[in-house]
């Protein structure tokens, strides 16, 4: 059974940092491209950003491009997502999902198979 289960989320002021995790079971990760994706109350789930097998490729939805960063431990099942300068629009559950296919560019849930049940982040002004 596959699972994964994001941590990391919390409470943090506007400029601040937070580092997500989701950790992986019950798949072959390095063979599964990641991605991160977001729900903020009254709206729909959207894009974060995603990574390839190899954690070599990677993109960005541009309102989180320069401040995000996603990376991978293939060894440890894990993947993260690094956040800086964190804004208040940034508030929402954070949810890790994994996918049997890469797609730069891609920016729609479609293909991510599995997700995890999410983490709140929380941006305060």
């Amino acid at each position: 059974q596959v699972r994964l289960v994001e941590s990391g989320g919390g409470l943090v002021q506007a400029g601040g940092s937070l580092l997500l995790s989701c950790a992986a079971s019950g798949l072959t990760f390095s063979g599964v491209a990641m991605g991160w994706f977001r729900q903020a109350p009254g709206k729909e789930r959207e894009f974060v950003g995603a990574i390839n097998t190899s954690g070599v490729s990677k993109y960005y939805a541009d309102s989180v491009k320069g401040r995000f960063i996603i990376s991978r431990d293939n060894g440890k099942k894990l993947v993260y997502l690094q956040m800086r300068g964190l804004k208040p629009e940034d508030t929402a559950v954070y949810y890790c999902a994994s996918s049997f296919s890469y797609v730069t560019g891609r920016l729609s849930a479609e293909g991510y198979s599995n997700w995890g049940t999410g983490t709140q982040v929380t941006v305060s002004a």
